[in-house]
């Protein structure tokens, strides 16, 4: 962390539908606190229901976005929109969990061409799902993840393999997998099965989506390796705002 970065504050767009009953939403808090504490990084944390990310002016001043667990979201048009607009501005993001789906489910869309591509969980019954049901369900299961060498992931976290904390029944369809990879998308972490568990784009600032929640490993006080590295960018994309 450079000694500039908390001469900014940093506005992070927590994109999600708050709920008391999501663990993760009750834990964000926290992290982006134990952040300006321990690393003295400014960070202001705004919630932005999915239905109001709709409008392509929400994100508008915002240092980064994270898209939180949550889902079914009750947009998943605002969902797609807040990955759309931190991809094309080249803001910082970070999608856990439902955000890794709704992230993977925009690039098809408009970046593969896949315009029909669905999410079973919001449009079930679709022969050819984008998102599908994990043949096993995630939810409460802690497992490896295998990462790619020379990936943001393995610079994040500092290893080529790691065991993480799930809560989810939905993951990408392997069907699309060589699309995703021919137009840009780099998958780059994957269970020992080698289901996909980690996403990223390699010419983004910082463009990182795990299928597994790092909000909800170690403590308070110890935000995980992934948060830490994207709060991290968040500030350095406000420092350069600022100097600009």
């Amino acid at each position: 962390m450079s000694a500039t970065s908390s001469a900014f504050t940093a506005r992070v767009a927590v994109v999600g539908d708050r709920s008391p009953h999501v663990r993760a939403h009750a834990r964000v808090p926290f992290l982006l606190n134990a952040l300006r504490d321990r690393e003295q990084l400014d960070l202001d944390a705004y919630w932005i229901p999915t239905g109001d990310a709709e409008d392509e002016r929400a994100l508008e001043g915002f240092d980064g976005v994270w898209l939180v667990p949550g889902s079914p979201y009750r947009s998943e048009a605002g969902a797609v929109a807040a990955v759309r607009a931190a991809r094309e501005r080249g803001i910082p993001f970070l999608g856990t969990c439902g955000g890794f789906q709704h992230a993977l489910l925009e690039y098809a869309r408009d970046v593969c061409g896949l315009a029909e591509v669905a999410h079973d969980e919001n449009t079930p019954g679709e022969e050819l799902p984008l998102i599908a049901p994990l043949v096993c369900s995630l939810v409460g299961h802690e497992g490896a993840v295998r990462v790619a060498p020379g990936s943001l992931a393995e610079r994040v976290l500092g290893t080529n393999r790691t065991v993480e904390r799930y809560h989810c029944s939905y993951g990408v369809n392997p069907y699309y997998l060589d699309v995703l990879r021919e137009h840009g998308m780099r998958l780059t972490g994957f269970d020992d099965a080698g289901e996909v568990r980690i996403a990223e784009l390699a010419d983004h600032p910082f463009f990182l989506c795990t299928l597994f929640q790092p909000e909800l490993s170690r403590g308070e006080s110890q935000p995980h390796p992934v948060i830490r590295a994207f709060a991290a960018a968040v500030a350095a994309h406000a420092a350069s705002t600022m100097r600009a």
